[in-house]
């Protein structure tokens, strides 16, 4: 089994009360990784990462300095990076396919880290809560399943998930932190919350609002986010939720109704409202090739200039 805590083998958990009992290391630092104050971050460096997507860089790239993903509830933000290279990356999962994606950020990382003789791979776990469905404690397990099921050594140093992230406010409980940083150059792995989610914040969430699956959105070597092509069909029907109240969105289009973040319902109508005005992607991706950005001049995303392949 190659997921490691404290440098010893981890025995395979079949609940994440086992687990957390067997290693109570990780509940003291949760703690610790919770009472961090959360640092907002701005656009400039910025890669955001949404739900269903991951990124992975180097400390080489001049385009990033910061990996970042919020707005997590149920979702579990995974973050692996490789000591000896300094390659890390981020994903935001919400159990549709965890067995598919580890193996994808797995191999994100180790394709970045080919050069590096020394290192290792270390595992950071942040998100979920006690929610009363425990879809995050099945999320939990599921992840520590998948990562010890890999064939590369992996050690698992920051654990805050399910229960250990879990607060209870007003006698409702709800996650702690919400969202994660990771710097590219020294590693750190941070709470944080991102005002700014672009480039093409309503076109990702649209494509994993159609049911699309996790996708890498970057790459490294130019320096580029890299969106689609996507695919969805045209669902009118959906047009249905733009004349449902807030608390009738929240009851049926979230995991997690009480303790979603205050913009979610803009969010999602705004999302309805862009796959009501593009009922099928074909005209976002002339000729099938991607949505390219590049970092601007003011430090944000923009189209990159045609011809960019």
């Amino acid at each position: 089994m190659p997921l490691f805590a404290n440098d010893h083998r981890i025995e395979r958990p079949y609940t994440t009360t086992e687990f957390f009992g067997k290693y109570p290391h990780f509940k003291k630092s949760a703690r610790s990784f919770r009472e961090r104050a959360a640092r907002t971050v701005g656009p400039q460096g910025l890669l955001y990462v949404q739900q269903r997507e991951l990124a992975a860089t180097t400390p080489a790239d001049d385009a990033v300095t910061v990996m970042g993903s919020d707005d997590a509830t149920t979702c579990h933000l995974v973050a692996l990076r490789h000591t000896g290279s300094g390659a890390a990356c981020l994903a935001h999962c919400d159990g549709s396919g965890t067995a598919r994606e580890v193996p994808l950020v797995v191999g994100a990382v180790t394709s970045l880290s080919s050069h590096a003789h020394d290192g290792r791979l270390e595992l950071h776990l942040v998100g979920g809560f006690d929610d009363d469905m425990r879809t995050s404690h099945n999320l939990s397990f599921q992840l520590l399943a998948a990562f010890d099921r890999q064939t590369e050594d992996i050690h698992l140093v920051t654990c805050c998930i399910s229960e250990l992230n879990d607060v209870v406010s007003g006698g409702t409980h709800r996650p702690v932190v919400y969202g994660i940083g990771v710097d590219v150059r020294s590693g750190d792995v941070f709470p944080a919350s991102f005002p700014s989610r672009g480039p093409a914040e309503e076109l990702r969430s649209a494509r994993t609002f159609a049911g699309g699956q996790m996708a890498n959105i970057y790459d490294a070597g130019r320096g580029l986010v890299r969106i689609g092509p996507c695919q969805w069909s045209p669902n009118p029907d959906i047009g249905f939720w733009l004349t449902q109240d807030d608390d009738t969105i929240l009851k049926h289009l979230s995991t997690s109704p009480l303790v979603e973040p205050p913009h979610f319902v803009q969010h999602i109508k705004s999302t309805i409202r862009f796959l009501l005005e593009h009922p099928s992607p074909d005209s976002l991706f002339p000729g099938e090739e991607p949505q390219l950005y590049c970092r601007s001049a003011q430090g944000g995303w923009e189209r990159a200039p045609g011809g960019v392949q």
